[in-house]
């Protein structure tokens, strides 16, 4: 029976937890929070571990451990901190948004000490749970066919949705453009129905609109089943949201991925910038642009309370 460590139980990783225990996959678990891997572990009956050395202790090799941390330095700490108590032989993975070529140089590092390692993508979510996790994965061929179990459990199916995409580094490559692809996505979805929405002689039934371009419409996908929950919903949902959208850093580095391989990303790159916009980062010029048409033209200006 396989086991897996697994180290992060935020909200993909305890969905992992579960989504593998359904699966019969055995897991122990570590989380800085050691009250969130107790309740897991009467949940679902993983098996907490305290400390890093108790999970690796509870593990028989060749050990399958599995990160689910923040991207950076939680991730390098964890690395850090486990691998002296790691065997040659045992494999790591980092599933974290990481920049592929910080998976490079991990897959090096652990290498000199003779240990495995995997860089995986991970898209689905917190629908991971139910719908399954798509898996992009970078490193050896060993590596991969020693993690199947694992990553037939985690995936929709067993033949679809995992894919090894390559050597070290590959499989958050390939997650970074999934990601920049899916802020391009958003963006159009978003700004369409913004349109839609602003030709108010028409009243439009938006969630209607959307609700039937997912039967058979060339745009229909997840993102658009989305779009008509949200819709759909009662309005004032809506108004409730501060039109305020983060980024989580893999759309700026596809962004600079087009730029150094001077491969144009203008949809992708004009999406990033909006999310900019959102908050305010475009704020300061649009000031500056006033005072310019005030300084030329004579326009008026608008003050900041209006």
């Amino acid at each position: 029976m396989t086991t897996l460590g697994l180290l992060g139980l935020g909200r993909m990783g305890a969905n992992m937890a579960r989504r593998l225990r359904r699966a019969g996959v055995e897991v122990v678990a570590w989380n800085r929070n050691p009250a969130v891997a107790t309740a897991l572990a009467e949940e679902t009956g993983v098996v907490a571990a305290a400390e890093f050395a108790d999970l690796v202790a509870r593990l028989s090799p060749p050990r399958l451990v599995w990160l689910m941390l923040p991207a950076g330095e939680p991730t390098q700490t964890c690395l850090d901190a486990i691998a002296p108590l790691l065997d040659a032989g045992d494999l790591v993975v980092d599933g974290a948004n990481a920049h592929y070529r910080d998976a490079m140089r991990r897959a090096d590092a652990l290498a000199a000490r003779g240990l495995r390692f995997v860089d995986a993508g991970v898209s689905g979510g917190v629908w991971g749970l139910d719908n399954g996790y798509a898996l992009m994965l970078g490193g050896e061929a060993g590596a991969i066919e020693a993690l199947r179990p694992v990553l037939e459990a985690l995936a929709p199916a067993v033949d679809a949705g995992w894919l090894h995409c390559g050597p070290a580094g590959a499989g958050h490559f390939v997650k970074m453009i999934h990601n920049g692809i899916e802020y391009g996505m958003m963006q159009s979805l978003a700004e369409g129905f913004a349109l839609l929405e602003a030709r108010t002689e028409f009243d439009l039934d938006l969630a209607a609109i959307a609700e039937t371009w997912r039967h058979g419409s060339v745009v229909r996908s997840w993102l658009l089943d989305l779009m008509a929950t949200f819709l759909a919903a009662d309005p004032a949902t809506l108004d409730q949201v501060a039109p305020y959208v983060a980024d989580s850093g893999e759309g700026r580095w596809t962004v600079i991925e087009g730029v150094e391989q001077g491969v144009p990303t203008p949809v992708i790159s004009l999406a990033l910038a909006a999310r900019f916009a959102s908050r305010g980062g475009d704020d300061f010029a649009n000031r500056l642009l006033a005072l310019m048409r005030r300084g030329f033209g004579g326009h008026a200006t608008r003050a900041a309370e209006e």
